[in-house]
């Protein structure tokens, strides 16, 4: 039986031993139903399970003759099993063991990752709460827009991560499907019953129509999920990084003590694992290309596909892996400055308080093209003077004739601002279940 991997064990998933067990398993299921429809006699499976084993040294070295690995790992079972080893393969391809096989290395892989990325929303709803009011400058293009907190930032990841849940569950169930169909998917030497049967054994689906292979849109749907998850890993790392920036510093990631930043300036403090993680998503996204070039074969199949797949699923999980488990540590250890993003709310003057002004304006009665002209008029002179947007309003002829003193003070009021702020905070939160 194919042991249950903990979360610490996706590489283990993809390692020769394992997909030789699992081919090896897949052989006597095979042997097993076909026992049940009273094909095989019950001694041969008897001594076909209790001498059945291989050898990974012993199948390279055989394949190096061979050129063919099925060939090879079938040649080495059979030393060990001896005269009933004839019972072994009868009617399978080499496909069906190698890709009901590989639907099991990849469904195996996806349910590690399905509890990875619960993991990383637990850490998210987490800390999106801990934040939940702590202001924050929403920023479009780069510049200062409006408020915003930080946690609605989390709580934006966390709902895309929970999309992202949907999506990886999605890809694991229908990649959790086997074929034993034989060399065009026709069942010429076996049928559709057996085929049920052993893929019952082995946690899958049977397909419903395959050629000689599993069709490899299902292959291409799981990289492309696994892209899709690592470029969100990647947009969360890309903002953090902006936020960290010395001009901005309002989160950082831990620097542990001892932890050196650069080998030759001392003061160095970098976003090292979210520019580490950066990097990984297009590893991914790069190698879900590649299994979209898969889909397209020749015929009722060809070899094209295989040598791609050897690399890019088991470097696509265990990549994803790794990103869910550092981006889940490096968040729930990211240290944030509430003071910071204070000090550069307040950097810019009350500029972000131009869309209140300009509301204000055609509720009064101006025409929206009038109240933006006088509003955009004082900003762009707060922004050349660095003097006060409120203080500018106040000294302009034009707008005091529709504000009194009062009605400025309280457009421009931080907890008037704030207050709104937070009732739209509580809305969205509750709407989102946190």
């Amino acid at each position: 039986m194919i042991p249950r991997y903990s979360p610490k064990d996706i590489s283990a998933i993809w390692t020769e031993e394992a997909k030789f067990q699992r081919w090896l398993q897949l052989e006597i299921a095979a042997v097993e139903a076909r026992m049940e429809a009273g094909i095989v006699p019950e001694a041969a499976l008897a001594t076909i399970k209790e001498k059945a084993r291989f050898n990974v040294a012993e199948i390279l070295e055989i394949e190096k003759e061979t050129k063919h690995d099925v060939i090879a790992f079938l040649t080495n079972v059979a030393g060990y099993v001896g005269p009933d080893s004839r019972y072994i393969h009868e009617g399978l391809t080499s496909s069906d063991v190698g890709d009901t096989s590989l639907a099991m290395q990849m469904r195996d892989a996806g349910i590690i990752l399905v509890a990875d990325i619960q993991r990383l929303i637990a850490v998210l709803a987490k800390r999106a709460v801990e934040f939940k009011y702590t202001l924050e400058m929403g920023r479009t293009h780069g510049i200062h827009a409006e408020a915003t907190t930080f946690g609605l930032k989390l709580l934006l990841w966390h709902q895309e991560m929970l999309r992202n849940l949907e999506r990886m569950e999605k890809a694991v169930r229908n990649i959790s499907v086997g074929k034993i169909s034989g060399a065009v998917g026709t069942y010429q030497h076996l049928s559709p019953d057996i085929e049920a049967a052993v893929c019952k054994k082995l946690g899958l689906e049977p397909s419903s129509i395959s050629t000689q292979i599993l069709q490899r849109d299902r292959h291409a749907e799981f990289a492309t999920t696994l892209a899709i998850i690592a470029s969100s890993i990647e947009k969360f790392s890309v903002e953090l990084r902006h936020l960290q920036r010395t001009e901005v510093r309002e989160a950082e990631e831990f620097f542990s003590k001892g932890q050196k930043g650069s080998s030759a300036m001392p003061h160095k403090r970098n976003p090292i694992t979210f520019e580490r993680l950066t990097g990984l998503a297009r590893v991914v996204r790069s190698n879900s290309i590649a299994a979209m070039e898969n889909v397209a074969l020749w015929h009722e199949r060809d070899i094209s596909h295989s040598s791609v797949e050897r690399i890019i699923m088991p470097d696509s999980t265990i990549a994803l892996c790794y990103m869910l488990r550092t981006f889940s540590d490096a968040l729930d250890t990211l240290l944030v400055y509430p003071e910071r993003m204070e000090e550069n709310f307040n950097s810019s003057y009350g500029l972000t308080t131009s869309q209140t002004l300009l509301l204000a304006l055609t509720a009064k009665g101006l025409t929206r093209e009038d109240a933006y002209r006088l509003v955009q008029r004082n900003a762009m002179e707060s922004w050349s003077t660095k003097v006060h947007l409120r203080e500018l309003v106040l000294n302009d002829e034009e707008l005091q004739k529709h504000f009194t003193p009062e009605e400025v003070a309280e457009l421009f009021s931080f907890d008037n601002i704030l207050n709104k702020l937070k009732a739209s905070v509580d809305t969205i939160f509750k709407r989102n279940g946190l």
